[in-house]
């Protein structure tokens, strides 16, 4: 079994940062590793999403260049927030799964991650005008 946990949410200003990071736990292998988020009212979105077997990213294109997804090492991942906007406002989630294509992976990331097995309880993050 896998397990996700994740720390460092937060409330901050517009224009501050916030670094989420994601713990997992568990041998089962997986190859991609998102985090997606869903504000109140509304439904979960990709938010960014890591092959973990060779670092490739990926970005919704309301966080690209303010978000940055990356390795901690091969168990943990953080999600680096900057220029934060109150619409970032939602409950950030990470998820890990195995999809056996990169085509795959993208289509169940932009459907908001329906197809990832595992996921954590999620942190909120508050940004403030």
């Amino acid at each position: 079994q896998v397990q996700l946990v994740e720390s460092g949410g937060g409330s901050v200003q517009a224009g501050g940062s916030l670094r989420l990071s994601c713990a997992k736990s568990g041998r089962t292998y997986t190859n991609y590793m998102g985090w997606f988020r869903q504000p109140p009212g509304k439904e979960r979105e990709g938010v960014a999403m890591i092959y973990t077997s060779g670092g490739a990213t990926y970005y919704a294109d309301s966080v690209k260049g303010r978000f940055t997804i990356a390795q901690e090492d091969a168990e943990n991942a953080y999600l680096q927030m900057d220029d934060l906007k109150p619409e970032d406002t939602a409950m950030y989630y990470c998820a890990a799964g195995t999809f056996s294509t990169e085509e795959t992976a993208l289509y169940v990331f932009r459907l908001g991650g329906h197809g990832f097995d595992y996921w954590g309880q999620g942190t909120q993050v508050t940004v403030s005008s």
